[in-house]
């Protein structure tokens, strides 16, 4: 298997705090694509040397942080409106608005940058149990379900 490395690599460090909970299949989509544009844009622009990554999964909100180390961002980009070329935060404002949630950005120049995203429980979560029937059934977690047999 070949490596590939580079001067521009970071170290991406991963924390995941409470217990895992189903989010929305609409929530699961845009965070996955808010956290994937936060990691690209640390690796690509901000050349960080260290990405921090933390899932959090709390009663009152979903939260999904990406921190870097890197150049940080012109408080111009920061602003919030469509800047002419430079479409990448305002698409992730946009991503949690669309699911209820809230996306701040905190960055200096030379200083790094922070994106987080959060949403309340009751948008993030999928409804229902945290396993399927299915999922507990051949996990061996079936403990409720007991079969019963009945003679005619």
């Amino acid at each position: 298997m070949a490596e590939t490395s580079s001067a521009n690599s970071a170290e991406i460090h991963v924390d995941v705090k409470g217990e895992h909970r189903n989010l929305n299949s609409d929530v699961r989509y845009e965070a996955y694509r808010i956290g994937t544009e936060a990691l690209r844009n640390a690796c690509r622009h901000a050349e960080a040397s260290r990405i921090d990554v933390e899932i959090r999964f709390d009663d009152r909100q979903f939260l999904l942080r990406v921190h870097d180390d890197g150049k940080g961002i012109d408080q111009k980009l920061l602003s919030g409106e469509r800047p002419g070329r430079h479409f990448g935060l305002y698409n992730m404002r946009e991503r949690a608005q669309k699911v209820g949630g809230r996306l701040e950005v905190w960055s200096k120049v030379n200083s790094g940058t922070e994106v987080e995203l959060t949403v309340p429980a009751a948008n993030a979560y999928a409804a229902g149990p945290r396993s399927s029937w299915w999922s507990q059934r051949f996990s061996g977690k079936e403990n409720d379900f007991q079969e019963t047999k009945t003679e005619s």
